[in-house]
């Protein structure tokens, strides 16, 4: 039997995270590379009660089919939980955010349209759109997300080929932990609204703030000209594959058509089960305790970098929250090269270019600091930077043979 595949499966690749997260299976292996929650974190006896409350109150209701956009006590408590007004109208319930990038992907992408996003972005939004067939446009960006001149720039076009959308992570960026700044927010609100450019805003990680809450959201700027994605992976378990997003009522009715498309419903027992844990503001108690485990371990992440690999001309930033943060390697270091050596050493990482649209940065990679104990992440740490220096070893010793072989005999 031969399968002729579709044009499009070729768009569709690997996740280089996932490859790497398969390495980090081996024994002995320390793994900072994937963007996976604390399992400790994980409110089981909460679930436990919730499960039996579900089962034995609404059992038969909770393993029967359900309505599209979602159940309605737990669209309910989304609107009511977001800091702008939101009716529950329209909020969407979605098998993890990741299958709204997926639903916005075939509502509003078509074969070349122009798709804009960060520099670096989100490997599981670039995923998300390829099968569509898109065009993604980096737009330049700092320490505060994408540059407004260049945002402008790359949105204008004629109205054919005019960018569907700007894709953008404000809060605590997924791979860089980079956060937008207030000013930078309100100049790309009124850029993109003036521009007629709409916003994506994911927000999987803008509950996990360390010090202070980040500034109110694009989409509270601007509700009409933003989709709105959240997560309830990172507040309370991944393994429950719920997201949700919030759409303009102008779009909301597609949406939800590709949603029935995809798979009628989210699994209404897990809806039913978070909305039952939801109840009596118990977010309100969980989440600092997130907060709390995850600022100890990227300060414990921060001083094992500082003690151990600054000194080898390496900079990483400081992320106000989240999970993860951003390494450069010294000039001449591909981290592609690096990953090897480290997992020889027992620590992996991502490399970062595969979060690039276009080009990416070969010295960059990406460190997730929550799941690792403290001194598992001293240990991760200080093999990462044996293998920098042995990798800047390697390649000075390249260079010299190469200078030799260059030199006239």
């Amino acid at each position: 039997m031969q399968w002729k595949l579709a044009a499009r499966a070729d768009k569709m690749n690997p996740s280089v995270i996932r490859e790497i997260l398969k390495v980090t299976e081996r024994p002995g292996i320390i793994s900072l590379a994937g963007g996976l929650p604390s399992p400790k974190t994980f409110p089981i006896s909460a679930f436990a009660e919730a499960c039996a409350e579900v089962l034995r109150h609404n059992g038969e209701a909770a393993l029967q089919y359900a309505a599209s956009e979602g159940y309605g006590p737990l669209r309910e408590a989304v609107a009511g939980m977001l800091p702008w007004p939101v009716d529950p109208a329209q909020v969407l319930i979605t098998t993890g955010s990741q299958q709204g990038l997926d639903l916005i992907a075939k509502v509003l992408l078509d074969p070349g349209s122009r798709v804009l996003v960060e520099t670096p972005t989100y490997l599981g939004a670039l995923q998300a759109f390829a099968p569509m067939e898109p065009e993604p446009v980096s737009v330049a960006s700092d320490d505060e997300g994408v540059i407004v001149d260049d945002l402008v720039a790359k949105a204008r076009g004629a109205s054919s080929d005019a960018a569907r959308f700007v894709y953008l992570l404000p809060n605590f960026q997924n791979p860089t932990g980079r956060t937008m700044s207030e000013a930078r927010r309100a100049a790309v609100s009124a850029a993109a609204a003036k521009a007629g450019l709409p916003i994506v805003e994911d927000n999987p990680y803008g509950d996990l703030w360390f010090d202070e809450a980040p500034p109110l959201p694009l989409t509270a700027r601007n509700p009409e000209g933003c989709i709105y994605l959240g997560s309830f992976s990172k507040v309370l378990a991944p393994g429950l594959r719920l997201g949700f997003m919030v759409a303009p009522k102008a779009i909301f009715p597609k949406l939800l058509q590709a949603k029935q498309a995809a798979d009628l419903h989210s699994p209404i027992f897990n809806q039913r089960m978070v909305s039952e844990v939801m109840k009596d503001g118990f977010l309100d108690r969980h989440v600092p305790t997130i907060r709390a485990l995850y600022k100890g371990q990227r300060d414990a992440m921060l001083a094992a970098l500082t003690r151990e690999i600054k000194e080898l001309d390496v900079a990483f930033n400081k992320p106000a929250g989240g999970m993860f943060l951003w390494v450069r390697l010294p000039e001449g270091m591909d981290a592609v090269a690096l990953l090897p050596r480290a997992v020889e050493r027992g620590v992996a990482f991502v490399p970062g270019v595969p979060f690039y649209a276009g080009a990416g940065d070969p010295r960059t990679l990406r460190l997730s600091f929550v799941t690792a104990s403290v001194s598992e992440i001293d240990t991760a740490i200080a093999a990462l930077a044996e293998a920098v220096r042995e990798q800047l070893a390697h390649n000075a010793a390249a260079e010299v043979h190469r200078q030799l072989a260059a030199s006239p005999t």
